[in-house]
Protein backbone atom coordinates (compact mmCIF):
# COMPACT_ATOMS: atom_id res chain seq x y z
CA UNK A 1 0.00 0.00 0.00
CA UNK A 2 1.44 2.82 -0.95
CA UNK A 3 2.90 5.68 2.03
CA UNK A 4 0.61 8.68 2.29
CA UNK A 5 2.40 12.08 2.17
CA UNK A 6 2.31 14.38 5.19
CA UNK A 7 0.14 16.68 2.96
CA UNK A 8 -2.58 13.79 2.54
CA UNK A 9 -2.58 13.23 6.32
CA UNK A 10 -2.97 17.38 7.12
CA UNK A 11 -6.03 17.15 4.65
CA UNK A 12 -7.48 14.69 7.26
CA UNK A 13 -7.78 17.18 10.06
CA UNK A 14 -10.48 20.15 10.18
CA UNK A 15 -9.32 24.04 11.05
CA UNK A 16 -11.85 24.26 13.53
CA UNK A 17 -14.56 22.43 15.72
CA UNK A 18 -16.53 23.18 18.20
CA UNK A 19 -14.41 26.50 19.18
CA UNK A 20 -11.44 24.46 19.10
CA UNK A 21 -8.96 26.20 16.83
CA UNK A 22 -5.95 24.17 15.16
CA UNK A 23 -2.97 26.15 16.93
CA UNK A 24 0.66 26.08 15.33
CA UNK A 25 2.43 23.94 12.60
CA UNK A 26 1.55 20.30 12.76
CA UNK A 27 4.61 18.02 13.77
CA UNK A 28 5.35 14.92 11.71
CA UNK A 29 7.38 12.08 13.17
CA UNK A 30 8.27 9.11 11.06
CA UNK A 31 10.24 5.51 12.24
CA UNK A 32 13.59 7.22 12.76
CA UNK A 33 12.22 10.23 15.35
CA UNK A 34 9.01 8.78 16.93
CA UNK A 35 11.04 8.45 19.96
CA UNK A 36 11.61 12.43 20.02
CA UNK A 37 7.73 12.30 20.71
CA UNK A 38 7.08 9.00 22.68
CA UNK A 39 9.61 7.25 24.43
CA UNK A 40 8.54 3.58 25.18
CA UNK A 41 5.55 3.09 23.69
CA UNK A 42 7.30 4.31 20.38
CA UNK A 43 8.86 0.61 20.70
CA UNK A 44 5.07 -0.71 20.18
CA UNK A 45 4.24 0.93 17.53
CA UNK A 46 7.56 -0.13 15.63
CA UNK A 47 6.87 -3.43 15.88
CA UNK A 48 3.63 -2.93 13.49
CA UNK A 49 4.04 -1.50 10.10
CA UNK A 50 4.04 2.33 11.27
CA UNK A 51 5.12 4.71 9.14
CA UNK A 52 4.70 7.93 9.79
CA UNK A 53 2.97 10.25 12.53
CA UNK A 54 1.37 13.43 12.30
CA UNK A 55 0.51 15.55 15.40
CA UNK A 56 -1.90 18.53 15.71
CA UNK A 57 -2.79 20.37 18.80
CA UNK A 58 -5.97 22.34 18.74
CA UNK A 59 -7.12 25.20 21.65
CA UNK A 60 -9.40 27.13 23.24
CA UNK A 61 -9.79 29.91 25.01
CA UNK A 62 -12.23 28.78 27.70
CA UNK A 63 -11.28 25.27 27.44
CA UNK A 64 -8.24 22.36 27.75
CA UNK A 65 -6.09 21.92 24.83
CA UNK A 66 -6.89 18.62 22.21
CA UNK A 67 -4.50 16.62 20.89
CA UNK A 68 -5.28 14.55 17.31
CA UNK A 69 -2.54 12.19 16.49
CA UNK A 70 -3.16 10.41 13.63
CA UNK A 71 -0.72 7.13 12.70
CA UNK A 72 -0.35 5.32 9.24
CA UNK A 73 0.35 2.26 9.88
CA UNK A 74 1.14 0.86 6.11
CA UNK A 75 -1.91 -0.88 6.04
CA UNK A 76 -5.13 -1.67 7.24
CA UNK A 77 -3.61 -4.91 9.15
CA UNK A 78 -1.45 -3.04 11.30
CA UNK A 79 -3.82 -0.56 12.09
CA UNK A 80 -6.18 -2.95 13.24
CA UNK A 81 -3.55 -4.55 15.32
CA UNK A 82 -2.76 -1.37 16.97
CA UNK A 83 -6.20 -0.55 17.94
CA UNK A 84 -6.41 -4.26 18.88
CA UNK A 85 -3.67 -3.49 21.17
CA UNK A 86 -4.87 -1.21 23.51
CA UNK A 87 -8.46 -2.01 23.04
CA UNK A 88 -10.57 -3.19 26.28
CA UNK A 89 -11.25 0.34 27.97
CA UNK A 90 -14.57 0.41 27.46
CA UNK A 91 -17.25 -2.89 26.41
CA UNK A 92 -18.83 -0.69 23.83
CA UNK A 93 -17.86 0.77 20.44
CA UNK A 94 -18.37 4.94 19.93
CA UNK A 95 -19.60 4.10 16.86
CA UNK A 96 -16.64 6.17 15.01
CA UNK A 97 -14.70 4.59 12.37
CA UNK A 98 -14.62 0.35 11.62
CA UNK A 99 -14.33 0.58 15.56
CA UNK A 100 -13.43 2.90 18.23
CA UNK A 101 -13.27 3.46 22.18
CA UNK A 102 -14.11 6.26 24.36
CA UNK A 103 -13.14 6.67 27.67
CA UNK A 104 -11.76 9.41 30.08
CA UNK A 105 -11.41 12.48 27.11
CA UNK A 106 -9.40 10.02 25.04
CA UNK A 107 -10.91 8.56 21.41
CA UNK A 108 -9.04 6.00 19.97
CA UNK A 109 -10.10 4.52 16.17
CA UNK A 110 -8.75 2.46 13.50
CA UNK A 111 -10.10 3.13 9.49
CA UNK A 112 -8.18 1.52 5.89
CA UNK A 113 -4.33 1.99 7.52
CA UNK A 114 -4.96 5.12 10.10
CA UNK A 115 -5.19 4.34 14.25
CA UNK A 116 -5.81 7.89 15.52
CA UNK A 117 -6.28 9.28 19.02
CA UNK A 118 -7.95 12.09 19.81
CA UNK A 119 -7.66 13.42 23.73
CA UNK A 120 -8.84 16.36 25.46
CA UNK A 121 -6.16 17.47 28.69
CA UNK A 122 -9.01 17.69 30.53
CA UNK A 123 -12.31 15.67 30.26
CA UNK A 124 -15.60 17.82 30.20
CA UNK A 125 -19.07 17.52 28.50
CA UNK A 126 -17.49 20.07 26.08
CA UNK A 127 -14.25 18.52 25.49
CA UNK A 128 -16.18 15.29 25.02
CA UNK A 129 -18.40 16.62 22.72
CA UNK A 130 -14.73 18.38 20.21
CA UNK A 131 -13.59 15.09 20.44
CA UNK A 132 -16.20 12.76 18.80
CA UNK A 133 -16.92 15.23 16.65
CA UNK A 134 -13.00 15.76 15.36
CA UNK A 135 -13.26 12.28 15.51
CA UNK A 136 -16.36 11.76 12.86
CA UNK A 137 -14.70 14.62 10.60
CA UNK A 138 -11.23 12.52 10.45
CA UNK A 139 -13.10 9.28 9.72
CA UNK A 140 -15.45 10.67 7.45
CA UNK A 141 -12.09 12.20 5.11
CA UNK A 142 -10.82 9.24 5.40
CA UNK A 143 -12.36 7.62 2.53
CA UNK A 144 -12.27 3.72 2.14
CA UNK A 145 -12.41 0.83 4.67
CA UNK A 146 -9.70 -1.15 5.08
CA UNK A 147 -9.79 -5.21 5.13
CA UNK A 148 -9.08 -6.95 8.66
CA UNK A 149 -6.50 -9.51 8.66
CA UNK A 150 -7.74 -12.58 6.94
CA UNK A 151 -5.78 -15.02 9.95
CA UNK A 152 -8.91 -13.65 11.64
CA UNK A 153 -11.45 -15.87 9.93
CA UNK A 154 -10.21 -18.82 11.58
CA UNK A 155 -10.87 -18.18 14.65
CA UNK A 156 -13.74 -19.89 15.89
CA UNK A 157 -17.34 -17.86 15.98
CA UNK A 158 -18.78 -16.78 18.87
CA UNK A 159 -16.94 -18.39 20.99
CA UNK A 160 -14.08 -15.62 21.61
CA UNK A 161 -14.16 -12.12 23.94
CA UNK A 162 -14.10 -9.26 21.12
CA UNK A 163 -12.62 -6.92 23.24
CA UNK A 164 -9.53 -9.21 24.52
CA UNK A 165 -8.41 -9.57 20.97
CA UNK A 166 -4.60 -8.71 20.16
CA UNK A 167 -3.22 -8.77 16.60
CA UNK A 168 0.83 -8.69 15.72
CA UNK A 169 3.79 -9.84 14.99
CA UNK A 170 6.63 -9.58 17.46
CA UNK A 171 6.69 -11.36 20.92
CA UNK A 172 7.15 -8.47 22.92
CA UNK A 173 3.36 -8.15 22.27
CA UNK A 174 2.54 -11.30 22.83
CA UNK A 175 4.10 -11.15 26.14
CA UNK A 176 1.89 -8.16 27.19
CA UNK A 177 -0.77 -9.88 27.05
CA UNK A 178 -0.06 -13.44 27.57
CA UNK A 179 3.97 -14.14 29.18
CA UNK A 180 5.22 -16.78 27.18
CA UNK A 181 8.97 -16.79 27.78
CA UNK A 182 11.47 -14.19 28.18
CA UNK A 183 13.04 -15.38 24.93
CA UNK A 184 11.30 -15.57 21.38
CA UNK A 185 10.96 -19.51 21.58
CA UNK A 186 7.95 -18.93 19.30
CA UNK A 187 10.10 -16.88 16.24
CA UNK A 188 7.82 -14.55 15.84
CA UNK A 189 9.35 -11.68 13.52
CA UNK A 190 7.89 -8.93 11.17
CA UNK A 191 7.21 -11.41 9.07
CA UNK A 192 4.73 -13.68 11.03
CA UNK A 193 1.14 -12.81 11.77
CA UNK A 194 -0.11 -13.47 14.99
CA UNK A 195 -3.66 -13.30 16.94
CA UNK A 196 -4.06 -14.02 20.61
CA UNK A 197 -7.96 -14.80 22.11
CA UNK A 198 -9.38 -15.66 24.55
CA UNK A 199 -12.62 -18.02 25.37
CA UNK A 200 -15.97 -16.68 26.98
CA UNK A 201 -16.30 -20.24 28.73
CA UNK A 202 -13.43 -21.13 30.65
CA UNK A 203 -11.25 -17.54 29.93
CA UNK A 204 -8.79 -19.93 27.95
CA UNK A 205 -6.43 -18.10 25.58
CA UNK A 206 -6.15 -19.13 21.83
CA UNK A 207 -2.74 -18.46 20.06
CA UNK A 208 -3.04 -18.92 16.13
CA UNK A 209 0.72 -18.01 14.71
CA UNK A 210 0.41 -18.04 10.53
CA UNK A 211 4.43 -18.02 9.50
CA UNK A 212 5.80 -17.75 6.14
CA UNK A 213 6.44 -21.36 5.36
CA UNK A 214 6.31 -24.79 6.89
CA UNK A 215 9.87 -24.66 8.07
CA UNK A 216 9.48 -22.32 9.62
CA UNK A 217 6.31 -23.06 11.61
CA UNK A 218 8.45 -26.64 12.46
CA UNK A 219 10.53 -25.43 13.83
CA UNK A 220 8.59 -22.75 15.76
CA UNK A 221 6.90 -25.61 17.41
CA UNK A 222 10.16 -27.70 17.92
CA UNK A 223 11.12 -24.88 20.18
CA UNK A 224 7.82 -23.99 22.20
CA UNK A 225 7.81 -28.04 22.69
CA UNK A 226 11.34 -27.89 23.70
CA UNK A 227 10.99 -24.58 26.17
CA UNK A 228 7.48 -24.64 27.86
CA UNK A 229 6.12 -28.00 27.25
CA UNK A 230 9.25 -30.49 27.38
CA UNK A 231 7.38 -33.43 28.70
CA UNK A 232 3.99 -33.30 26.77
CA UNK A 233 5.28 -36.06 23.97
CA UNK A 234 3.73 -36.70 20.95
CA UNK A 235 0.12 -36.02 21.83
CA UNK A 236 1.25 -31.83 22.49
CA UNK A 237 -0.84 -31.88 25.36
CA UNK A 238 0.26 -30.97 28.92
CA UNK A 239 -0.56 -29.87 32.58
CA UNK A 240 1.17 -27.23 33.54
CA UNK A 241 2.39 -25.82 36.85
CA UNK A 242 -1.00 -23.40 37.29
CA UNK A 243 -2.98 -26.74 37.10
CA UNK A 244 -4.55 -26.03 33.66
CA UNK A 245 -3.70 -27.24 30.10
CA UNK A 246 -1.83 -26.52 27.25
CA UNK A 247 -1.85 -28.42 23.72
CA UNK A 248 -0.07 -27.04 20.80
CA UNK A 249 -0.14 -28.62 17.05
CA UNK A 250 0.49 -27.33 13.37
CA UNK A 251 -1.58 -27.24 10.17
CA UNK A 252 1.00 -26.73 7.22
CA UNK A 253 2.14 -23.43 8.19
CA UNK A 254 0.08 -22.28 11.10
CA UNK A 255 0.59 -22.77 14.73
CA UNK A 256 -2.07 -23.20 16.94
CA UNK A 257 -1.96 -23.12 20.83
CA UNK A 258 -4.63 -23.11 23.59
CA UNK A 259 -3.12 -22.40 27.18
CA UNK A 260 -4.97 -22.23 30.14
CA UNK A 261 -7.72 -24.50 29.53
CA UNK A 262 -9.64 -26.05 32.32
CA UNK A 263 -8.67 -29.60 31.60
CA UNK A 264 -6.85 -31.96 29.11
CA UNK A 265 -10.07 -32.80 26.37
CA UNK A 266 -10.87 -29.08 26.53
CA UNK A 267 -7.40 -27.92 25.68
CA UNK A 268 -7.39 -30.74 23.15
CA UNK A 269 -10.27 -30.06 21.42
CA UNK A 270 -10.14 -26.45 21.08
CA UNK A 271 -7.06 -26.87 19.16
CA UNK A 272 -8.49 -29.20 17.08
CA UNK A 273 -11.38 -26.89 16.50
CA UNK A 274 -8.99 -24.30 14.67
CA UNK A 275 -7.49 -27.02 12.87
CA UNK A 276 -10.28 -27.67 11.24
CA UNK A 277 -11.59 -24.18 10.51
CA UNK A 278 -7.62 -24.30 8.82
CA UNK A 279 -8.50 -26.91 5.90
Amino acid sequence: MAETTEYEMLKLLPSEIHGWKAHGKAKLYDRETIYDYMDGAGEIYLTYGFKKLIVKRYEKSSGPEIIVEVFDMGSPEDAFGIFSHGQGRETKSAGIGQDSEYKGGLLCFWKNKFFICIRGERETPQVKKAVLALGRLISKAIEAKGEKPELLKYLPENELLEKDLRYFHKHEILNYHYFVADKNILHLDGYSKAVLARYKDDKSYLLLVQYQNIELANAALESFMKVYMPDAGQKGVIQTENRKWTAATLHQNFLIIVFDALDKAEASSKVEVVRNRLR
